[in-house]
Parts: C-alpha cells; structure tokens; sequence
C-alpha cells in the first residue's frame, strides 16, 4: 500500500490571510498615494502567498520501500510500529510527554498525527511524530510497509 498526502494550509488561513492584507489595503490608500498603496498590498500578497504554499508543502509519503516526512527519509526496515493518535494523545505527545530527540512533522491545523517507532539504533530519534489528515490510513500503509520490508 501507498500513502502520499501533502499538508497544505486550510482554506480559512488563505481568507484571514486576503483579510489581512486587505486591511493594510484600507489602511495604506488613506495615508499614501493609490499606486503606493496597491503596490505595497501586491508585494504583501505574494508574500502571503509564498508564505502559506511553503509552509503547505510538506508531503507524507510511503512508497518505494521508504517513509517519507517532510525533507526527511527513512527506509522501512528501520521503522518499528505505528500509531495513530487521536487529538489529546496528539497533544500529549508533542507536548508534556515529547522526547526531545523526536523528529517532529507538525502542524498547528491537523490535530492528529501518527506516531512511528525508530529501531535504526544509528539514529537519535526513538520515534517520527507525523501531522496528518488520515492517521489510519498512514498507520495501515506504514504496518505494511514494515511488513514487506522484514519479509523479504
């Protein structure tokens, strides 16, 4: 089984963030000369908009014999179990009950995640922490990939 998902900002952040430059809009054309003003709401935009899209484009994915989170990689057979997490244990994990040297995916907007054991004793991290929209889904692509790579 496969697994690819990206983990781009939700549509309310796109709005508030239109808001926010339309404020500075508004705020702008009274103060400053029209072309000033529109020309310093475009430059904010695309910066909004640079801004969201990098920050949305982080990719989960499970293919090819490896998990990939993020700008990070590892092969299935160094991978142990895998946990999906509901929002409180989501919470706990990346909060109070966090290991310093965990790797960390998150994001504010997704609050589950999936957990993944590490068993590459080269490797720091005890376990990956994952943001994702479907933690079951992840967890299930994930145990097979485990799976497949111990089998064979």
């Amino acid at each position: 089984m496969e697994y690819d998902e990206r983990l781009s900002v939700p549509l309310r952040w796109w709005v508030q963030g239109t808001m926010l430059v339309a404020s500075l809009w508004l705020a702008m054309i009274v103060a400053l000369p029209a072309l000033a003003a529109w020309a310093i709401s475009a430059v904010a935009m695309a910066g909004l908009a640079l801004g969201l899209l990098a920050y949305g484009a982080a990719r989960v994915t499970v293919e090819g014999g490896f998990l990939r989170a993020g700008r990070a990689r590892i092969a299935g057979f160094h991978l142990g179990t895998s946990r999906a997490l509901d929002a409180e244990a989501t919470r706990r994990i990346s909060g109070v009950e966090a290991d310093a040297r965990a790797y960390l995916l998150l994001r504010p907007y997704l609050k589950r995640a999936v957990q993944v054991e590490i068993t590459d004793p080269a490797d720091p991290a005890p376990y990956w922490l994952i943001s994702t929209r479907h933690p079951d889904a992840l967890a299930r692509a994930l145990a097979e990939l485990t799976e497949s790579t111990a089998a064979g």
